[in-house]
């Protein structure tokens, strides 16, 4: 004999309409489990942005404590050779973690989109069950770039370039950079290179760590873009 529990639809109230049912009850249903969906997805954005805000605030003590560090060291050698290998000791962890946390801002930030984009068709969810709500939905409720970007506020008062440049990531890479150039200007004056060829050397690299930072950003978010296209659930 087969057991009810085969059958998904003895028990799953959204499988179908049984007899005698009432309507009612089963778009109650329909609510409460859209309205807990919506809630896992605020609570999870709510937890990325924590990490966010937490990996920032270490670096930033990090680099802070670095900075104390080098003033004090300076002060106590008078910018000898005692300065320059503690700087090459601590610079280069203080870009590490610069680096790693620069990554990990750019995942939190395009899985933040994932969140939004089910949001978005949750709300387009509600629409559908109560389409005169309408006019009282003040974030977007569909699929595309457009409702995305209305989700998160954004009315066209700013440019794509200008969001970029103001957004945790860039500055963490802007940061990155500039540590990145301090480090390979003193490691250029260590292998006895004048001041002036070494900072010149050191805004080069500062220029290139921020183009490649800038590349992996759009890399990164161009990716999970065709990742998330693949696994869309609407097929596409």
């Amino acid at each position: 004999m087969t057991s009810p529990l085969g059958d998904p639809r003895a028990t799953h109230p959204l499988a179908g309409t049984p007899p005698g049912a009432d309507e009612v009850a089963l778009r109650g249903h329909r609510i409460q489990m859209l309205a807990t969906e919506h809630w896992n997805l605020l609570a999870t954005r709510s937890l990325s942005w924590s990490e966010s805000f937490s990996r920032a605030g270490m670096f930033l003590t990090v680099l802070s404590g670095a900075v104390v560090g080098l003033a004090l060291v300076a002060q106590a050698t008078q910018f000898g050779e005692g300065f320059v290998l503690f700087a090459l000791l601590i610079l280069p962890v203080v870009l590490f973690v610069g680096v790693t946390t620069f990554v990990r801002l750019v995942e939190i930030n395009n899985e933040d989109v994932h969140w939004v984009y089910g949001m978005n068709r949750l709300r387009h969810a509600y629409l559908d069950m109560e389409p005169d709500l309408q006019p009282y939905f003040v974030t977007g409720y569909a699929d595309d770039d457009a409702a995305i970007v209305r989700t998160y506020g954004s009315h066209g008062t700013g440019t794509a370039i200008t969001h970029a440049l103001v957004t945790t990531p860039a500055t963490i890479a802007f940061v990155n950079a500039m540590v990145a150039a301090v480090l390979a200007a003193i490691a250029l004056m260590e292998v006895q290179m004048s001041m002036g060829p070494a900072v010149g050397l050191g805004a080069v690299v500062f220029l290139a760590a921020c183009v490649l930072q800038i590349w992996f950003n759009r890399r990164s978010a161009r990716e999970y873009q065709r990742e998330h296209a693949r696994r869309d659930p609407a097929g596409g």
